[in-house]
Protein backbone atom coordinates (compact mmCIF):
# COMPACT_ATOMS: atom_id res chain seq x y z
CA UNK A 1 0.00 0.00 0.00
CA UNK A 2 1.34 3.42 -0.92
CA UNK A 3 0.26 4.95 2.39
CA UNK A 4 2.67 2.56 4.13
CA UNK A 5 5.62 3.55 1.94
CA UNK A 6 7.96 6.50 2.30
CA UNK A 7 8.89 8.58 -0.73
CA UNK A 8 11.55 11.18 -1.35
CA UNK A 9 9.25 13.09 -3.71
CA UNK A 10 5.53 13.25 -4.28
CA UNK A 11 4.99 14.59 -7.80
CA UNK A 12 1.52 15.82 -8.67
CA UNK A 13 0.72 15.61 -12.38
CA UNK A 14 2.01 13.09 -14.93
CA UNK A 15 2.43 15.46 -17.87
CA UNK A 16 5.76 16.59 -19.30
CA UNK A 17 6.79 18.59 -16.23
CA UNK A 18 6.04 15.90 -13.68
CA UNK A 19 7.25 12.99 -15.79
CA UNK A 20 10.55 14.67 -16.68
CA UNK A 21 11.34 15.47 -13.06
CA UNK A 22 10.26 11.99 -11.97
CA UNK A 23 12.61 10.37 -14.48
CA UNK A 24 15.52 12.67 -13.65
CA UNK A 25 15.21 12.29 -9.89
CA UNK A 26 14.69 8.53 -10.02
CA UNK A 27 17.56 7.76 -12.40
CA UNK A 28 19.93 10.62 -11.67
CA UNK A 29 19.68 10.86 -7.91
CA UNK A 30 18.19 7.46 -7.02
CA UNK A 31 15.19 9.14 -5.40
CA UNK A 32 12.03 7.21 -4.62
CA UNK A 33 9.12 8.87 -6.42
CA UNK A 34 5.36 8.71 -6.12
CA UNK A 35 3.80 10.21 -9.26
CA UNK A 36 0.06 10.83 -9.12
CA UNK A 37 -2.52 12.24 -11.52
CA UNK A 38 -6.23 12.87 -11.15
CA UNK A 39 -6.81 11.63 -14.68
CA UNK A 40 -6.90 7.89 -15.53
CA UNK A 41 -3.76 8.12 -17.67
CA UNK A 42 -0.22 9.47 -17.83
CA UNK A 43 0.90 12.05 -20.39
CA UNK A 44 -1.19 15.04 -19.34
CA UNK A 45 -2.65 16.94 -22.26
CA UNK A 46 -0.20 15.21 -24.63
CA UNK A 47 -1.90 11.84 -24.01
CA UNK A 48 -2.76 9.93 -27.17
CA UNK A 49 -4.70 6.71 -27.66
CA UNK A 50 -6.34 4.55 -30.30
CA UNK A 51 -10.02 5.33 -30.83
CA UNK A 52 -12.73 2.78 -31.59
CA UNK A 53 -11.73 2.75 -35.27
CA UNK A 54 -8.10 1.94 -34.36
CA UNK A 55 -6.79 5.39 -35.28
CA UNK A 56 -4.26 7.08 -33.01
CA UNK A 57 -5.71 10.40 -31.83
CA UNK A 58 -4.71 13.11 -29.38
CA UNK A 59 -7.49 13.22 -26.79
CA UNK A 60 -6.84 16.86 -25.88
CA UNK A 61 -6.18 18.31 -29.31
CA UNK A 62 -3.07 18.29 -31.52
CA UNK A 63 0.36 18.28 -29.91
CA UNK A 64 3.19 18.96 -32.35
CA UNK A 65 6.72 18.62 -31.03
CA UNK A 66 9.14 21.32 -32.18
CA UNK A 67 12.19 22.88 -30.59
CA UNK A 68 15.40 24.73 -31.32
CA UNK A 69 17.09 23.17 -28.30
CA UNK A 70 19.23 20.17 -29.19
CA UNK A 71 19.69 19.34 -25.51
CA UNK A 72 15.93 18.92 -25.00
CA UNK A 73 15.56 16.95 -28.22
CA UNK A 74 18.41 14.62 -27.23
CA UNK A 75 16.92 14.10 -23.78
CA UNK A 76 13.53 13.05 -25.16
CA UNK A 77 15.21 10.93 -27.84
CA UNK A 78 16.21 8.54 -25.06
CA UNK A 79 12.55 7.55 -24.75
CA UNK A 80 11.27 7.54 -28.32
CA UNK A 81 12.17 7.17 -31.94
CA UNK A 82 10.93 10.03 -34.09
CA UNK A 83 8.94 10.58 -37.26
CA UNK A 84 10.02 13.71 -39.16
CA UNK A 85 7.02 16.00 -39.51
CA UNK A 86 6.69 19.62 -40.59
CA UNK A 87 3.35 21.03 -39.54
CA UNK A 88 1.15 22.74 -42.16
CA UNK A 89 -1.97 24.74 -41.32
CA UNK A 90 -4.57 26.29 -43.59
CA UNK A 91 -7.17 28.90 -42.70
CA UNK A 92 -10.64 29.11 -44.20
CA UNK A 93 -10.87 32.76 -45.21
CA UNK A 94 -13.07 34.37 -47.88
CA UNK A 95 -14.24 30.89 -48.97
CA UNK A 96 -10.65 29.84 -49.64
CA UNK A 97 -8.17 27.60 -47.86
CA UNK A 98 -4.97 29.63 -47.55
CA UNK A 99 -1.72 29.08 -45.60
CA UNK A 100 -1.37 30.36 -42.06
CA UNK A 101 0.99 31.92 -40.93
CA UNK A 102 0.39 34.46 -43.68
CA UNK A 103 2.92 34.02 -46.47
CA UNK A 104 3.38 34.96 -50.13
CA UNK A 105 0.95 32.27 -51.27
CA UNK A 106 -1.67 33.52 -48.80
CA UNK A 107 -1.46 37.07 -50.10
CA UNK A 108 -1.53 36.10 -53.77
CA UNK A 109 -4.50 33.77 -53.33
CA UNK A 110 -6.52 36.19 -51.20
CA UNK A 111 -6.02 39.23 -53.40
CA UNK A 112 -5.69 37.47 -56.80
CA UNK A 113 -2.19 38.83 -57.31
CA UNK A 114 1.10 37.48 -58.64
CA UNK A 115 3.52 39.19 -56.29
CA UNK A 116 7.15 38.33 -55.72
CA UNK A 117 8.67 38.31 -52.24
CA UNK A 118 9.83 41.88 -52.78
CA UNK A 119 6.36 42.90 -53.92
CA UNK A 120 4.86 41.27 -50.84
CA UNK A 121 7.17 43.18 -48.52
CA UNK A 122 6.10 46.45 -50.12
CA UNK A 123 2.46 45.35 -50.05
CA UNK A 124 2.54 44.62 -46.32
CA UNK A 125 4.40 47.85 -45.61
CA UNK A 126 1.65 49.76 -47.41
CA UNK A 127 -1.02 48.03 -45.30
CA UNK A 128 0.77 48.23 -41.94
CA UNK A 129 -0.38 50.95 -39.57
CA UNK A 130 2.39 52.40 -37.39
CA UNK A 131 1.67 52.15 -33.68
CA UNK A 132 3.97 54.07 -31.40
CA UNK A 133 3.89 51.65 -28.47
CA UNK A 134 2.97 48.00 -29.01
CA UNK A 135 0.94 46.88 -25.99
CA UNK A 136 -1.77 44.47 -27.15
CA UNK A 137 -2.24 41.56 -29.54
CA UNK A 138 -4.20 43.84 -31.86
CA UNK A 139 -1.27 46.30 -31.93
CA UNK A 140 1.16 43.53 -32.94
CA UNK A 141 -0.86 42.42 -35.95
CA UNK A 142 -2.13 45.77 -37.18
CA UNK A 143 1.37 47.25 -37.03
CA UNK A 144 2.66 44.40 -39.22
CA UNK A 145 -0.13 43.68 -41.73
CA UNK A 146 -2.88 46.26 -41.32
CA UNK A 147 -6.58 46.12 -40.56
CA UNK A 148 -7.86 43.89 -43.39
CA UNK A 149 -5.61 40.90 -42.67
CA UNK A 150 -6.08 41.45 -38.94
CA UNK A 151 -9.85 41.19 -39.41
CA UNK A 152 -9.63 38.17 -41.72
CA UNK A 153 -7.21 36.03 -39.71
CA UNK A 154 -6.82 37.22 -36.15
CA UNK A 155 -9.69 39.15 -34.62
CA UNK A 156 -12.41 36.52 -34.83
CA UNK A 157 -10.13 33.61 -34.02
CA UNK A 158 -8.69 35.38 -30.99
CA UNK A 159 -12.12 36.44 -29.72
CA UNK A 160 -13.29 32.83 -29.90
CA UNK A 161 -10.12 31.33 -28.45
CA UNK A 162 -9.69 33.73 -25.55
CA UNK A 163 -13.18 35.16 -25.05
CA UNK A 164 -11.65 38.62 -25.35
CA UNK A 165 -10.92 41.06 -28.15
CA UNK A 166 -7.22 41.13 -29.16
CA UNK A 167 -7.11 44.73 -27.96
CA UNK A 168 -7.63 43.37 -24.43
CA UNK A 169 -4.87 40.74 -24.57
CA UNK A 170 -1.13 40.93 -24.04
CA UNK A 171 1.00 41.29 -27.15
CA UNK A 172 2.53 37.84 -26.61
CA UNK A 173 -0.61 36.10 -27.90
CA UNK A 174 -0.20 37.07 -31.55
CA UNK A 175 3.56 37.71 -31.42
CA UNK A 176 3.93 33.90 -31.56
CA UNK A 177 2.64 33.80 -35.16
CA UNK A 178 5.06 35.12 -37.81
CA UNK A 179 4.29 36.78 -41.14
CA UNK A 180 6.33 35.70 -44.16
CA UNK A 181 6.90 37.10 -47.64
CA UNK A 182 8.20 33.78 -49.00
CA UNK A 183 6.29 30.60 -49.91
CA UNK A 184 7.46 28.85 -46.73
CA UNK A 185 4.21 27.26 -45.52
CA UNK A 186 5.56 25.51 -42.41
CA UNK A 187 3.81 26.53 -39.24
CA UNK A 188 7.06 26.36 -37.26
CA UNK A 189 10.64 27.33 -38.14
CA UNK A 190 12.32 25.26 -35.43
CA UNK A 191 15.44 23.18 -36.09
CA UNK A 192 13.85 20.00 -34.71
CA UNK A 193 10.35 19.15 -35.92
CA UNK A 194 9.24 15.60 -35.21
CA UNK A 195 6.46 13.43 -33.84
CA UNK A 196 7.15 10.51 -31.48
CA UNK A 197 7.07 7.46 -33.75
CA UNK A 198 4.87 5.34 -31.48
CA UNK A 199 2.97 8.23 -29.94
CA UNK A 200 3.30 10.39 -26.84
CA UNK A 201 1.85 7.86 -24.42
CA UNK A 202 4.52 5.33 -25.36
CA UNK A 203 7.17 8.04 -24.86
CA UNK A 204 5.82 8.66 -21.34
CA UNK A 205 5.68 4.94 -20.59
CA UNK A 206 9.35 4.60 -21.53
CA UNK A 207 10.28 7.70 -19.53
CA UNK A 208 8.56 6.45 -16.39
CA UNK A 209 9.67 2.82 -16.63
CA UNK A 210 11.96 2.88 -13.60
CA UNK A 211 11.88 0.84 -10.36
CA UNK A 212 12.10 4.02 -8.27
CA UNK A 213 8.88 5.44 -9.77
CA UNK A 214 5.45 4.45 -8.43
CA UNK A 215 2.50 5.70 -10.48
CA UNK A 216 -1.02 6.10 -9.14
CA UNK A 217 -3.85 7.45 -11.30
CA UNK A 218 -7.38 8.67 -10.60
CA UNK A 219 -6.04 10.26 -7.40
CA UNK A 220 -6.62 13.84 -6.28
CA UNK A 221 -3.76 15.49 -4.42
CA UNK A 222 -6.01 16.92 -1.72
CA UNK A 223 -7.28 13.42 -0.93
CA UNK A 224 -3.84 11.89 -0.55
CA UNK A 225 -1.43 14.54 0.73
CA UNK A 226 -2.00 13.84 4.43
CA UNK A 227 -1.87 10.07 3.96
CA UNK A 228 1.50 9.83 2.21
CA UNK A 229 4.94 10.09 3.78
CA UNK A 230 7.16 12.18 1.51
CA UNK A 231 10.02 14.62 1.96
CA UNK A 232 9.45 17.04 -0.92
CA UNK A 233 6.63 17.98 -3.26
CA UNK A 234 6.60 18.83 -6.96
CA UNK A 235 3.26 20.38 -7.89
CA UNK A 236 2.31 20.81 -11.56
CA UNK A 237 -1.36 21.60 -10.99
CA UNK A 238 -2.88 25.09 -10.78
CA UNK A 239 -0.94 27.07 -8.20
CA UNK A 240 -4.05 28.97 -7.09
CA UNK A 241 -5.85 25.69 -6.41
CA UNK A 242 -2.98 24.54 -4.18
CA UNK A 243 -3.45 27.64 -2.04
CA UNK A 244 -7.25 27.23 -2.00
CA UNK A 245 -7.75 30.32 -4.19
CA UNK A 246 -6.88 32.55 -1.26
CA UNK A 247 -6.32 35.54 -3.57
CA UNK A 248 -9.04 34.54 -6.02
CA UNK A 249 -9.02 32.27 -9.08
CA UNK A 250 -6.49 32.72 -11.85
CA UNK A 251 -8.42 32.99 -15.15
CA UNK A 252 -8.03 30.25 -17.76
CA UNK A 253 -9.55 29.35 -21.09
CA UNK A 254 -10.72 25.81 -21.62
CA UNK A 255 -11.61 23.68 -24.64
CA UNK A 256 -14.33 21.23 -25.55
CA UNK A 257 -13.37 18.52 -28.03
CA UNK A 258 -15.67 16.73 -30.45
CA UNK A 259 -14.02 13.62 -31.90
CA UNK A 260 -15.39 12.08 -35.09
CA UNK A 261 -14.38 9.25 -37.43
CA UNK A 262 -15.15 9.55 -41.15
CA UNK A 263 -15.46 6.67 -43.60
CA UNK A 264 -12.93 8.17 -46.04
CA UNK A 265 -9.17 8.28 -46.50
CA UNK A 266 -8.81 11.99 -45.72
CA UNK A 267 -11.19 14.83 -44.89
CA UNK A 268 -9.01 17.91 -45.37
CA UNK A 269 -5.74 18.63 -47.23
CA UNK A 270 -3.55 19.24 -44.14
CA UNK A 271 -3.46 18.24 -40.49
CA UNK A 272 -5.11 21.41 -39.19
CA UNK A 273 -7.56 23.87 -40.72
CA UNK A 274 -8.33 27.05 -38.78
CA UNK A 275 -11.71 28.78 -38.93
CA UNK A 276 -11.17 32.43 -37.93
CA UNK A 277 -14.72 33.67 -38.65
CA UNK A 278 -16.74 34.44 -35.55
CA UNK A 279 -19.92 32.94 -37.04
CA UNK A 280 -18.27 29.49 -36.86
CA UNK A 281 -18.28 28.24 -33.27
CA UNK A 282 -15.15 26.07 -33.47
CA UNK A 283 -11.63 27.36 -34.02
CA UNK A 284 -10.01 24.46 -35.84
CA UNK A 285 -10.31 20.90 -37.10
CA UNK A 286 -7.43 18.44 -36.70
CA UNK A 287 -6.95 15.29 -38.79
CA UNK A 288 -4.53 12.99 -37.01
CA UNK A 289 -3.28 10.70 -39.78
CA UNK A 290 -1.20 13.59 -41.09
CA UNK A 291 0.54 13.85 -37.72
CA UNK A 292 1.10 10.16 -37.11
CA UNK A 293 1.61 8.85 -40.65
CA UNK A 294 -0.80 6.02 -39.87
CA UNK A 295 -2.30 4.14 -42.85
CA UNK A 296 -6.01 3.45 -42.34
CA UNK A 297 -9.07 3.34 -44.63
CA UNK A 298 -10.90 5.73 -42.28
CA UNK A 299 -9.85 9.02 -40.73
CA UNK A 300 -10.43 10.57 -37.29
CA UNK A 301 -10.71 14.27 -36.54
CA UNK A 302 -11.26 16.67 -33.67
CA UNK A 303 -13.30 19.86 -33.64
CA UNK A 304 -12.21 22.37 -30.97
CA UNK A 305 -14.68 24.66 -29.21
CA UNK A 306 -13.15 27.20 -26.80
CA UNK A 307 -14.95 27.61 -23.49
CA UNK A 308 -14.85 29.71 -20.35
CA UNK A 309 -15.45 26.64 -18.17
CA UNK A 310 -13.77 23.25 -17.95
CA UNK A 311 -10.22 22.01 -17.43
CA UNK A 312 -7.65 24.84 -17.39
CA UNK A 313 -5.69 24.84 -20.66
CA UNK A 314 -4.55 28.38 -21.42
CA UNK A 315 -3.53 31.02 -18.86
CA UNK A 316 -5.10 34.28 -20.07
CA UNK A 317 -2.25 36.76 -20.69
CA UNK A 318 -3.37 40.07 -19.25
CA UNK A 319 -1.40 42.34 -16.89
CA UNK A 320 -3.92 42.02 -14.06
CA UNK A 321 -3.77 38.21 -14.26
CA UNK A 322 0.02 38.29 -14.13
CA UNK A 323 -0.12 40.49 -11.05
CA UNK A 324 -2.48 38.03 -9.38
CA UNK A 325 -0.15 35.16 -10.24
CA UNK A 326 2.81 37.03 -8.71
CA UNK A 327 1.00 36.90 -5.35
CA UNK A 328 0.67 33.13 -5.63
CA UNK A 329 4.26 32.85 -6.83
CA UNK A 330 5.43 34.64 -3.68
CA UNK A 331 3.46 32.16 -1.57
CA UNK A 332 4.98 29.29 -3.53
CA UNK A 333 8.51 30.60 -3.05
CA UNK A 334 7.96 30.74 0.70
CA UNK A 335 6.55 27.21 0.91
CA UNK A 336 9.37 24.90 2.04
CA UNK A 337 10.28 21.71 0.16
CA UNK A 338 7.79 22.48 -2.62
CA UNK A 339 8.38 23.18 -6.32
CA UNK A 340 5.68 24.66 -8.56
CA UNK A 341 6.33 23.93 -12.21
CA UNK A 342 4.69 23.55 -15.63
CA UNK A 343 2.02 25.60 -17.36
CA UNK A 344 -0.38 25.52 -14.45
CA UNK A 345 2.20 25.78 -11.71
CA UNK A 346 3.83 28.75 -13.45
CA UNK A 347 0.70 30.27 -15.03
CA UNK A 348 2.46 30.60 -18.38
CA UNK A 349 1.70 29.43 -21.89
CA UNK A 350 4.61 27.04 -22.43
CA UNK A 351 5.20 24.80 -25.42
CA UNK A 352 6.05 21.17 -24.64
CA UNK A 353 9.78 21.67 -25.13
CA UNK A 354 9.72 24.68 -22.80
CA UNK A 355 8.05 22.59 -20.09
CA UNK A 356 10.73 19.90 -20.48
CA UNK A 357 13.41 22.58 -20.35
CA UNK A 358 11.91 24.06 -17.19
CA UNK A 359 11.83 20.62 -15.56
CA UNK A 360 15.44 19.88 -16.53
CA UNK A 361 16.49 23.23 -15.08
CA UNK A 362 14.64 22.42 -11.86
CA UNK A 363 16.43 19.07 -11.67
CA UNK A 364 19.82 20.70 -12.23
CA UNK A 365 19.08 23.07 -9.36
CA UNK A 366 18.15 20.16 -7.10
CA UNK A 367 21.29 18.31 -8.18
CA UNK A 368 23.45 21.33 -7.40
CA UNK A 369 21.87 21.65 -3.95
CA UNK A 370 22.45 17.96 -3.25
CA UNK A 371 26.10 18.33 -4.21
CA UNK A 372 26.45 21.58 -2.28
CA UNK A 373 27.58 23.69 -5.22
CA UNK A 374 26.17 26.85 -6.77
CA UNK A 375 25.06 25.45 -10.15
CA UNK A 376 25.43 22.60 -12.62
CA UNK A 377 24.97 23.83 -16.19
CA UNK A 378 22.81 21.94 -18.70
CA UNK A 379 22.75 18.42 -17.34
CA UNK A 380 20.15 15.99 -18.65
CA UNK A 381 19.95 13.59 -15.70
CA UNK A 382 21.29 10.08 -15.47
Amino acid sequence: MINEEKFDYLIVGAGFAGATLAQCLASGLNKKILLIDKRPHIGGNAYDCFDEAGILIHKYGPHIFHTNCERIFNYLSRFTKWRPYEHKVLAYVDNKLVPIPINLTTLNQLYNLKMTSEDAEAFLESKAQPIEKIKTSADVVISKVGIDLYEKFFRGYTRKQWGLDPSKLDKTVTARVPTRTTNDDRYFNDSFQYMPLDGYTKLFENMLNHPNITIRLNINFKDIQSKIAYKKLVYTGPIDEYFNYCYGKLPYRSLNFVHKTMDMQTYQPVAVVNYPAENVEYTRITEYKYLTGQAHPKTSLTWEFPSAIGDPYYPIPRPENHELYKKYEALGNSTPNTIFIGRLGSYRYYNMDQVVGQALAAYNKILAEEKGISSIPELNAG
